[in-house]
């Protein structure tokens, strides 16, 4: 056995006793989304909330009292959307880490971010309606990493990885030169705005539609991550190993880009382009529950998700105006990362 299989083994081993983490970890999940449900400028007390969602879904009439209006129109999807924006993007930089065998790549690797945001800024810059906005954004990011993959597809002869990462870099820039030229085109009265508003991140106008539509999309990403999970373990330990245990890695590869892209794509599609999540709570699950992907998937879920619930809370709560979310996870994401560089810990095989 070569020294890549004993390690990632023994890691494998060693990670198994942490599953206990896992429920911890979601309990303190349901306690931070209970606790955003009633904070803010009308204030209801936890209990309250949790009674109301009972009793709504008893059949009883709770939707319109303005207790009611403010925790099922307001607050409610707003929590769901966070919950789901930040457990896609952590499980995609989960993804993207294992995949590359890099902790510094994230899902704007391979430009998905910044071909969703071209999309979003072009469906506001032609004042489409909302809809057609998210579905733009979405376009938007598959389009992009389709062009990432045809690059890398057209370079032989190199390393696939390192072109693949150098395209998503060139085609991320690209997008950001051309939705730069739709800022400058764009009214600076009426889009402009709205344009600079979207590419920062919010919450603020999210309805059940808006989660209906990304939150499918979503599940069906991760579930073929989480079946695959022992694979992609095996993946970790380099191509030439993985083809020696029977796992085609360059098959596998191109599923985990396309869940992961996907996942991306839809979330940014209705929150706007959110930032650092994807690269730092990875890290932070990593480190918890070791690099195990059977366990590091869920933790980074969870994690990411009990995250953006927190970031959301204080963009809503912190000042009288809404604070973009790419602004406070910037803020706090840049600390944290450099933190963890320093502490220059190898947690994972």
């Amino acid at each position: 056995m070569g020294k890549r299989e004993s390690a990632s083994l023994t890691a494998h081993r060693s990670t198994g006793a942490r599953w206990w983490v896992l429920p911890l970890l979601f309990a303190v999940l349901l306690v931070l989304s209970v606790l955003a449900l009633a904070v803010g400028p009308y204030p209801l007390s936890p209990g309250d909330a949790i009674a109301m969602i009972f009793r709504s879904v008893s059949g009883g009439e709770t939707a319109g009292s303005r207790e009611g209006t403010v925790l099922f129109a307001i607050r409610l999807p707003r929590v769901i959307a966070a919950l789901t924006v930040g457990g896609a993007l952590a499980a995609a930089g989960a993804a993207y880490q294992g995949m590359f065998r890099n902790p510094l790549v994230s899902p704007d690797i391979l430009g998905v971010s910044s071909g969703a945001g071209l999309g979003a800024v072009l469906g506001i810059f032609l004042s489409l309606p909302v809809l057609a906005i998210q579905g733009m954004a979405f376009l938007g990011g598959i389009a992009a990493v389709s062009l990432v993959t045809a690059i890398a597809a057209a370079v032989r002869n190199r390393d696939a990885l390192l072109i693949l990462v150098l395209a998503g870099v060139v085609v991320g820039a690209l997008a950001g030169a051309a939705t730069s030229l739709l800022k400058v085109l764009a009214d600076p009265y009426d889009q402009l705005p709205a344009i600079t508003f979207w590419l920062l991140g919010s919450l603020a106008a999210m309805q059940a539609e808006d989660i209906l539509a990304a939150a499918p999309l979503v599940i069906a990403a991760m579930l073929p991550l989480a079946l695959l999970r022992w694979r992609i373990n095996v993946l970790a330990m380099g191509d030439e190993e993985a083809k020696s245990l029977g796992v085609d890695a360059g098959r596998l590869r191109i599923a985990v880009v396309g869940c992961a892209t996907l996942m991306t794509a839809a979330v940014v599609s209705i929150s706007g382009v959110v930032g650092w999540v994807g690269l730092v709570i990875p890290h932070v699950a990593r480190m918890i529950v070791g690099p195990n992907f059977a366990t590091l998937l869920p933790a980074s879920i969870l994690l990411g998700a009990g995250y953006m619930v927190i970031v959301d809370t204080l963009a809503r709560t912190i000042a009288t105006v809404e604070v973009p979310l790419g602004i406070l996870t910037a803020i706090i994401g840049a600390p944290v990362f450099i933190w963890l560089l320093a502490r220059g810990r190898r947690s994972w095989a």
